[in-house]
C-alpha cells in the first residue's frame, strides 16, 4: 500500500510539473527529441560560424588570382583546388558562405515584415481592403516566383542588392496570405470581441493580440523560406542577374564554372554542395519548427 502511495504521489508531482513547465522549455525539449531538427540546426549554425569567421579561417583572399595556378586539382595546398583565375575555391566557398546567408536573412526579414502587415490588415479589416490586398497577392502569385524576380531585376538593374529585393517582393504574398488566414481565424475569438467591447483601439488589439497569436507559422514559414531564398539568389547569380565579379556568391561560382565541368568538376562540385547542405540545413530545421509549433502536428 506504501509503494502505491508513494507511486501515485510522484505520479501527481510528475503532472504538476509538466503543467508548469514553460512553453519555450517545452518547445526547446521538443525540438532536443527531433534528432532531424537537430541535425539540421547543427547545419545552419556550422555555415554562420564560418561565415563570421571567413577572413580567419581562409588561406586566401577570395579574389586573389594567380594565372600560374589555373585549374589546380584539390590539395593540400588548395583544400577545394582552384578556378580558372587560379582563385582558391576553398576560400570563396567560406566568403560566399556570408552572401548566401545576408541574402537569405534579410531578403526573408523583408518579406516576413511587409507581408505581415500587409496580411494582418487584410485579414482584420476586410471588405475592400482584403479584396485590394488579395487581389495583389494573385496577381504576384500567377506568376512563377524565379520569373517574376528576373522580371524586378530587370527593372532595378542586377546586382547582388537588387536581387534581394527581388527575392524579398517574390515571397511578401507568401507570408502576406498565410498571416491573412490566420488572422481571420483569431478575430473571431472572444478575447477580441472583448476587447472591442470595451473601446480598445485596433492598433492596439493588432499588436498586442493579433499579432502575437498569428505568429507561430510566421516563423516556420519563414525558416523554410531562408533556404528558398538561398536557392533563389544562387538562380539569379548562375543568370548574371544577380552577384557581380569577382563576388564570390555561390550561384556565379557555378556560372563560371559551368564551361569546365569535364575539365575541372570541383569548381562546380564543392559551391554546389555547400548550396545543398545550406537549404538542407534550413530545410529540417524548418520542419521541427513546425512539429513544435503547430498543433495539429503535435501527439
Amino acid at each position: 500500500m506504501a509503494e502505491l502511495a508513494k507511486s501515485a504521489a510522484d505520479l501527481s508531482v510528475k503532472a504538476v510539473e509538466e503543467k508548469l513547465t514553460p512553453p519555450w522549455k517545452e518547445a526547446l525539449q521538443s525540438f532536443g527529441k527531433n534528432k532531424l531538427a537537430v541535425a539540421g540546426l547543427g547545419i545552419v549554425v556550422f555555415f554562420i560560424i564560418i561565415a563570421i569567421l571567413a577572413p580567419v579561417i581562409s588561406p586566401y583572399s577570395y579574389k586573389e588570382q594567380v594565372l600560374s595556378d589555373r585549374m589546380l586539382a584539390p590539395s593540400s595546398e588548395h583544400w577545394f583546388g582552384t578556378d580558372d583565375f587560379g582563385r582558391d575555391i576553398f576560400s570563396r566557398i567560406l566568403y560566399g558562405a556570408r552572401i548566401s546567408l545576408w541574402v537569405g536573412f534579410f531578403s526573408v526579414l523583408g518579406s516576413v515584415v511587409f507581408g505581415t502587415m500587409l496580411g494582418i490588415v487584410a485579414g482584420y479589416y476586410g471588405r475592400w481592403v482584403d479584396a485590394i490586398i488579395s487581389r495583389i497577392f494573385d496577381i504576384m502569385l500567377a506568376f512563377p516566383s524565379i520569373l517574376l524576380a528576373i522580371a524586378v531585376v530587370a527593372i532595378l538593374g542586377p546586382s547582388l542588392k537588387n536581387a534581394l529585393i527581388a527575392i524579398a517582393v517574390i515571397n511578401i504574398p507568401n507570408f502576406g496570405r498565410l498571416v491573412r488566414s490566420k488572422v481571420l481565424s483569431v478575430k473571431q475569438e472572444e478575447y477580441i470581441m472583448a476587447a472591442k467591447a470595451v473601446g480598445m483601439r485596433d492598433t492596439r488589439i493588432l499588436l498586442s493580440h493579433i499579432l502575437p497569436n498569428s505568429i507561430s507559422p510566421v516563423i516556420v514559414q519563414a525558416t523554410l523560406a531562408i533556404a528558398t531564398a538561398i536557392i533563389e539568389a544562387a538562380a539569379l547569380g548562375f543568370l548574371g542577374m544577380g552577384a557581380q565579379a569577382p563576388t564570390p556568391e555561390w550561384g556565379k561560382m557555378l556560372a563560371d564554372s559551368k564551361n569546365y565541368i569535364t575539365q575541372a568538376p570541383w569548381t562546380l562540385f564543392f559551391p554546389g554542395i555547400a548550396i545543398m547542405l545550406t537549404v538542407l540545413g534550413f530545410n529540417l530545421m524548418g520542419d521541427g519548427l513546425r512539429d513544435i509549433l503547430d498543433p495539429k502536428m503535435k501527439n
